[in-house]
Parts: structure tokens; C-alpha cells; sequence
């Protein structure tokens, strides 16, 4: 049997997105894809206890408040290429990650890390816009549709290559919990897909 492809899943909040790479797991959807660990920068984030639920290996790796500002994405990304190198791992997966990633791990996992976007990227995307933000930027634009994107990460904030698409519409007096809740029910399907189109191509 060949060896499946490691993934490290990155996390920040409740881990929706990672419980459905979970279950798509389970369910030999994800293959040849493997959930080989999960980090957090965040220690209460509920994705943790999701992670030990399946018995899958979690750490928690907090931004370093203590560096000056400018040090400390990539005092992160060090860390995270370090245990990603450890851990063999062949895919990165940004399920829900807040911080900025650069320096060597970008370079090391080029065309080998993947976010999730929750907006038609390229529209609404860069700097300062997640969660609820993305969302209200989306209805006072007016906009028809809205929905999520999963792209490669480059050294740009939401600018790299785009996997795919998947979209909603956005209806007259919606508001930006509503679209987000419909938003997520298509997150979970385009992470999945996304992380085994790239887990076989990394097998190819």
C-alpha cells in the first residue's frame, strides 16, 4: 500500500472545516490525503478538541506578543515549517487559520499549502477582510452572489492560484450571519474537495 499523502491542517477557531476533513476522511473521501496533525494559534480554540476527539496529534502555537510587531508572522511561519518538516508533511491546509503566513515556509510548501477564502476571491479579499467583515463587505457592495474560494498561498494575502469556486446567492434583506451560514454549508464541500484534488495530484 502506498503512502498517503500527510496533511497538516491549521486552525483558529471552532474547526468546522476541520471536522469536515475529518469525516470526509472517514469516509475515504479525502484519500489519498491523511490528517497528520493539526496546530492552532489559539488555545481555546474549540478545533483543538475536535482534533483530539479523532485521536488526531494537535499543538497550539500562539503568535509571540512579545516580538516587535513586524517579527512575529514570521517567527510563526518558522515554527510551523518546523513542525511541518517533522511531521513529513506533504499539504498545508489553512481550515479557518487568522494568521498571515511568509518567509521560508512559503517558499519550502510552494503550490503545497491551500485556504479557504469565504468570498469569490479575487473580490473581497487581502488584508484585514474575514469572517462577518467579508460578509458585510459583500451586502453593502450590493453584490448578486457571494460564496468561497479555495486558492494556493503565495507570499501575497489571498492571491494566489485559485482551486475552486462554489457559490451562493445572495438574497433582498439578507444579512451577513445569514450569508455566512449559507457560505459555510458550501465551505465544508469545497475544503474537502480541494484537499483531495491536491492529494492527488501530490501522488501523481
Amino acid at each position: 500500500m502506498s503512502r498517503p499523502v500527510d496533511i497538516l491542517v491549521l486552525v483558529s477557531g471552532s474547526g468546522t472545516n476541520l471536522q469536515a476533513l475529518i469525516d470526509a476522511e472517514k469516509q475515504g473521501r479525502l484519500a489519498p490525503g491523511r490528517i497528520a496533525g493539526v496546530v492552532s494559534d489559539r488555545g481555546e480554540a474549540y478545533a483543538l478538541k475536535r482534533a483530539a476527539a479523532a485521536g488526531i496529534p494537535a499543538l497550539t502555537e500562539p503568535v509571540n506578543s512579545r516580538l516587535p510587531r513586524e517579527e512575529r508572522r514570521g517567527d510563526l511561519s518558522r515554527r510551523i515549517l518546523g513542525i511541518a518538516r517533522e511531521k513529513n508533511i506533504g499539504l498545508i491546509v489553512l481550515a479557518g487559520f487568522l494568521s498571515i503566513l511568509e518567509g521560508e515556509l512559503i517558499q519550502a510548501y510552494g503550490g503545497r499549502i491551500i485556504n479557504l477564502h469565504p468570498s469569490l476571491l479575487p473580490k473581497f479579499g487581502g488584508q484585514g477582510m474575514y469572517g462577518l467583515r467579508v460578509h458585510e463587505a459583500v451586502l453593502a457592495a450590493g453584490e448578486k452572489e457571494s460564496g468561497c474560494t479555495v486558492h494556493l498561498v503565495d507570499a501575497g494575502t489571498d492571491t494566489g492560484p485559485i482551486l475552486l469556486r462554489r457559490k451562493v446567492p445572495v438574497f433582498p434583506g439578507d444579512t451577513a450571519e445569514g450569508l455566512a451560514e449559507r457560505i459555510h454549508r458550501e465551505e465544508h464541500i469545497a475544503l474537502v474537495e480541494a484537499a483531495a484534488m491536491m492529494a492527488k495530484k501530490l501522488k501523481s
